[in-house]
């Protein structure tokens, strides 16, 4: 009997409800489908729904196990297994309790949220879902699934229609190559394109960082990174730019502005305007006012070009620095300049080509190419080849010269300690008395020259087969018959670090800048089921005693 009563009020309070759609607006009116029992006592202000409840919006059903229905307000209270499905989009909605507006479109859930939407799923304890605009916010932690990543923050908004996902706060992102950490951070489920603002940090799966401090854009599929004012680290290099671009498919960086790549192996660094480096091929490209910056135990070496080519191949033969156009070398005991360049990793030789000059201490040598060596951080030789001259001063300032066909020079604490000339070899050096003193000059002229150095300054020389001499006395020492064919002293062109750093300064990477992944995780403390219960009882809910339906 019951049951039937329950039936026929049921009948007329949908008759009421259809009425009454018909003198209101019929789109914003909540409908009562069914439920197991109806208590539509109107002095409690609300009308209660127990059992198998089922209502409908629009274009939208809600089911749950119980309901408080404020008809007057055109709103409701959902307890326990709340469903609120859209019957056009595939978006479905599951809480613990819920409230719904049917004026404003608006539905409260709470407890237990999961939110989906075809292959995306979010999970969270508090989730406002504005149907009009299709927009789901949610707040005190969430978590979004989708087929490729999980994304986890403490504040996020989900627009539905466009299928964007703005994460705030304490955003983690996880996929099986990476995770990543920023507060802002925008996803695009369709593409599956993530782009932060501010401060983001990401971990590879083999260790490698990607950091950045002005936002990035990331396309989670293909792979590809854009860092602002970004950093990539791996086990053997660091490369920084102020826009940097990474293909993880392809191990490709491209950087511009203020780019560096640093080889933590041969503790090698380049900077310049644009850089590209290819991981697998450990090549590198630089240019627009580029610099290298070899590091040492004790001292550096600068070297400034327009262009630059690093390669660290497997092979010895793989493993050089090209530099190119307007080449100038800086390091504590020598510098040079140069058209171009090849530093070779392997035997730490220093190849110079078209007019090459360099200056050690008090020396200065020319020639058509020239090779330099450099053992225990300190230059050890150099080989030169074709209209070699070394001109190096003594104690009074006078400029002792050497020239033939080859040359090697031989140093001992960075200063120059013998020559071996080899093949139409001249020599012309000022004979002195006391190191203070000028008594003449010596020109000899002899296929082979050996000379030996003591504090910079020619102490002996030694002649091959039939050496042509002259000596020419204090006296009539003369500007013209006190230089060899060729003289020009350049000293004046010699580069100082001041040179290098007005070409380009090195900005140096901060390794003590921020980073999220040093900041312990925040476990934030959600309400209990209990706490929940209480809150509602606040706002005058009751909680019902379930009855059985009666046949």
């Amino acid at each position: 009997m019951t049951s039937i009563l329950f039936r026929i009020t049921l009948f007329f309070l949908t008759f009421w409800v259809v009425s009454f759609s018909s003198l209101a607006q019929e789109t914003t009116v909540l409908k009562i489908n069914a439920a197991d029992q109806f208590d539509g006592d109107a002095k409690r202000g609300y009308e209660k729904l127990l059992g198998s409840v089922e209502m409908e919006h629009q274009q939208t059903l809600i089911y749950c196990d119980s309901a408080h229905f404020f008809r007057a307000e055109n709103k409701a209270r959902l307890f326990g297994n709340v469903r609120i499905v859209d019957m056009e989009d595939p978006v479905k909605t599951t809480s613990g309790y819920a409230e719904y507006d049917g004026n404003t479109k608006l539905a409260k859930l709470r407890n237990r949220v999961v939110f989906t939407n075809e292959k995306t799923k979010l999970t969270t304890e508090y989730l406002d879902y504005d149907r009009e605009r299709n927009i789901a916010y949610y707040f005190n932690d969430g978590k979004v699934v989708d087929s490729v990543n999980v994304l986890t923050s403490e504040r996020g908004t989900y627009e539905v229609s466009v299928e964007k996902i703005t994460f705030k706060n304490d955003v983690v992102l996880v996929n099986p190559d990476y995770t990543m950490k920023t507060n802002d951070l925008i996803y695009l489920t369709i593409p599956k394109t993530a782009e932060t603002k501010g401060l983001t940090n990401l971990i590879s799966k083999d260790g490698n960082t990607l950091d950045a401090q002005n936002g990035s854009f990331y396309e989670t599929e293909a792979k590809k990174f854009r860092f602002f004012d970004g950093v990539v680290e791996s086990e053997t290099s660091r490369i920084k730019a102020k826009e940097l671009y990474y293909s993880e498919l392809d191990a490709y960086y491209e950087g511009k502005e203020n780019v560096s790549v640093l080889n933590k192996e041969r503790q090698v660094e380049v900077f310049g305007d644009v850089g590209e480096y290819w991981e697998e091929r450990k090549y590198s490209l630089v240019h627009g006012n580029a610099l290298v910056r070899r590091y040492f135990e004790k001292d550096t070496l600068y070297m400034a070009s327009d262009s630059l080519i690093s390669q660290d191949g497997e092979v010895d033969s793989m493993k050089y620095l090209l530099a190119f156009r307007s080449v100038k070398l800086v390091k504590s005991d020598m510098s040079g300049v140069a058209d171009s360049l090849v530093y070779n990793y392997a035997d730490s030789s220093i190849q110079l080509f078209k007019e090459p000059v360099m200056w050690n201490q008090k020396s200065q040598i020319t020639a058509d190419s020239m090779v330099f060596y450099i053992a225990n951080e300190e230059l050890e030789r150099v080989f030169m080849k074709d209209k070699v001259f070394v001109i190096t001063q003594d104690t009074i300032m006078n400029f002792n010269q050497m020239k033939g066909r080859t040359m090697d020079g031989y140093f001992n604490e960075g200063q120059m300690d013998r020559i071996d000339i080899e093949g139409n070899g001249e020599s012309l050096y000022f004979a002195l008395q006391s190191d203070t003193i000028s008594q003449g000059i010596n020109k000899t002229l002899s296929a082979n020259i050996k000379l030996r150095f003591k504090d910079g300054a020619i102490q002996r020389v030694t002649y091959g087969v039939k050496p042509d001499g002259k000596f020419t006395p204090f006296q009539l020492i003369t500007e013209e018959n006190s230089r060899l064919e060729g003289f020009n002293w350049r000293y004046d062109e010699r580069p100082t670090i001041e040179d290098i750093f007005l070409w380009r300064k090195p900005e140096e990477i901060n390794l003590d800048a921020e980073n999220l992944f040093n900041e312990p995780n925040v476990e934030l403390v959600l309400p209990t089921e209990e706490e929940i219960l209480k809150s509602l009882e606040k706002r005058g809910w009751k909680p019902e005693k379930k009855i059985p339906s009666q046949i």
